[in-house]
């Protein structure tokens, strides 16, 4: 709330909801919408907020953003087109993996290649391990979406010559042989909070030739959603948007 205000200049009220249920969360929220401009959704776990947030869209008519998905992709990819800028890297060659199978790792993947990065040289990557064709019957549709067909199974395998490491998974999970195996001019967004996938100091520690990015604003090069989930929401209420769409979240790339 404090951030939409000083960012943006929204008055915003930060309710809590004592339930997990999915359809308790959804009829609350649209027994107290009349009352708001739009609906901020935060600090709901994959994959319930899919659901959640595609109802809520479907049955209000104002604004219904999950910030922990699209803002954060907004901004990853924001910050992704400009690194393979500055390292001469191509969007259609770049082979990137994404460590993080949640809410905000599933939309950066949707975001991207709606932006035109090809879904077969992306691979994602959980808790257990490489998200491939021989694990789509044991994941629920969302991450199947993106299975690769792939022999990789672990993220030291999927790291291997990638170009780019997208970490919204958790903090210590990239080894220094990790990012020595990636190829020439590698980018690297460690984003998990307060503790990302690898420091930097660790980071640069092993490789001259990488940009690197986390979501923390002590460390260069900040890639976090706060710096676009207020001016997003500014610009759909000034507007009186019903919906915050996908062409919506393109242009704010």
């Amino acid at each position: 709330a404090v951030l939409f205000k000083r960012f943006a200049d929204i008055d915003v009220f930060n309710i809590e909801l004592d339930t997990q249920d999915v359809d308790e969360i959804v009829n609350t929220i649209k027994n107290i919408a009349p009352t708001f401009g739009g609906i901020n959704l935060e600090d709901i776990s994959a994959p319930r907020c899919f659901e959640i947030e595609q109802r809520l869209i479907d049955e209000l008519d104002i604004p219904v953003f999950h910030d922990d998905q699209h803002g954060t992709a907004i901004i990853i990819a924001a910050g992704l087109i400009n690194a393979l800028e500055i390292q001469g890297k191509s969007s259609d060659l770049a082979q990137i993996v994404i460590a993080g199978g949640g809410s905000a790792g599933l939309a950066t993947l949707g975001l991207l290649e709606n932006l035109g990065f090809k879904k077969e040289n992306m691979i994602l990557v959980d808790r257990n391990g490489v998200v491939s064709e021989d694990r789509k019957d044991k994941i629920n549709k969302y991450k199947a979406e993106f299975a690769a067909d792939t022999n990789k199974q672990t993220l030291s395998d999927a790291m291997s010559g990638a170009d780019v490491f997208i970490g919204v998974a958790r903090g210590d999970l990239v080894t220094q042989e990790m990012v020595k195996s990636m190829a020439a001019k590698p980018i690297i967004f460690a984003l998990s909070n307060p503790d990302p996938e690898i420091s930097p100091a660790d980071a640069f520690a092993c490789r001259d030739d990488l940009l690197m990015a986390t979501g923390r604003s002590d460390y260069p090069n900040q890639v976090n959603n706060v710096l676009g989930f207020p001016y997003i929401f500014r610009g759909a209420l000034d507007a009186k948007s019903k919906e915050i769409n996908t062409e919506m979240k393109i242009a704010a790339v």
